[in-house]
């Protein structure tokens, strides 16, 4: 009967990748094998540190800072082990991180500190992508976060008034493409003003900043022409108002996604001749009587000489009429009508 040491090493490390960054380091003491194994580069180019909430004073984390923290089944992390993972393991093998800021774990546990950005700035001068979830940043400067940076994506968490003025230095990462900024309750339209510094910006996402105006919103794409993928989630701003200040000012954008809130048929079809989009995603399930009809959605499509995606997602449309006159007239698009996928529990995620 064959045993885990007779799969090959590649299938081996596909494994390994699944395991928590703990158990990758524990398994590095079965066999001579295993240990060269996790210390393939290759299983630590991504790293979610996500499940773990870092220990206070004296390694410890209280009860009742657990009671207080969103997910209280969270693993212990001293923080000399992550200062040992940056070293040993991740440093310049590390392309992408997923971190938890611990927002609500109390004051026993430590947040995440400049010092900590500024050493993956240095120690991994490969990282492309950090993802933050439920951090509190009103004590990090944007100046500290790693230069080489691509992405940058924001989950549940808190930043200052002066994380994103346009008035900081220009200077700050000049290579950033895509940012996310998933309920940032700070979030607001300086902030948004603020993004036209990144020149290399070309993906933006904005989910449930709900302190961003129609006004701020259309200032600012003014300044963005160059943004090729948008997407405008949960927000309080109206689909036709998005749809109206995208046409004006981002002729060439690709891909677009936004939910339904207030989208009429009139305000569709400002998308009308739209040169360069090959993807619309439109996502309920705020339908009102001024929704367009599947009729009137395949017209304007029918006008966008590049469209190639059509997704409508949590419409109610799924296996109707309405699926069976999109997919014959648009028979060069691939049409996907589909429920809203399940909502997780974990509203911090």
């Amino acid at each position: 009967m064959a045993s885990l040491t007779d799969l090959p090493d590649s299938v081996l490390l596909e494994i390994f990748s699944y395991l928590p960054v703990r158990d990758r380091i524990r398994i590095s003491r079965v066999c001579h094998c295993w240990k060269r194994l996790v210390d393939d580069q290759w299983l630590w180019r991504h790293v979610d540190l996500t499940l773990y909430t870092v220990c206070g004073e004296g390694g410890r984390t209280t009860p009742a800072a657990l009671g207080r923290h969103p997910n209280p089944w969270l693993l212990q992390m001293r923080p000399k082990v992550m200062w040992h993972l940056l070293r040993r393991y991740m440093a310049s093998r590390l392309h992408s991180l997923r971190m938890g800021g611990y927002l609500f774990s109390g004051s026993q546990a430590p947040q995440l500190s400049p010092a900590l950005m500024r050493a993956l700035g240095q120690k991994c001068p490969n990282l492309k992508r950090l993802c933050l979830h439920v951090a509190d940043l009103t004590m990090v400067p944007i100046t500290s976060l790693p230069c080489t940076l691509r992405t940058l994506e924001l989950h549940s968490c808190e930043i200052s008034m002066a994380w994103l003025l346009k008035e900081q230095d220009p200077t700050v990462l000049p290579l950033l493409e895509c940012i996310v900024l998933d309920r940032v309750p700070a979030f607001r339209d300086e902030h948004l003003q603020g993004l036209t510094r990144f020149r290399a910006l070309r993906s933006l996402v904005l989910g449930g900043t709900y302190r961003v105006t129609e006004t701020g919103l259309d200032a600012s794409l003014q300044e963005m022409s160059y943004l090729q993928r948008l997407e405008v989630l949960g927000c309080t701003l109206s689909a036709d108002g998005t749809l109206l200040a995208i046409s004006r000012h981002l002729r060439d954008v690709r891909k677009i996604r936004l939910t339904v809130r207030g989208l009429s048929a009139p305000g569709l079809s400002v998308l009308e001749g739209m040169p360069a989009l090959e993807s619309l995603c439109l996502l309920g399930p705020l339908i009102t009587p001024e929704m367009p009809s599947p009729t009137e959605i395949l017209s304007s499509c029918l006008t966008m000489p590049k469209l190639r995606v059509l997704e409508l997602q949590g419409l109610g449309w799924e296996g109707q009429e309405a699926e069976k006159i999109l997919c014959r007239g648009l028979p060069h698009c691939m049409v996907i009508v589909r429920a809203c996928p399940k909502e997780s529990m974990d509203w911090w995620m």
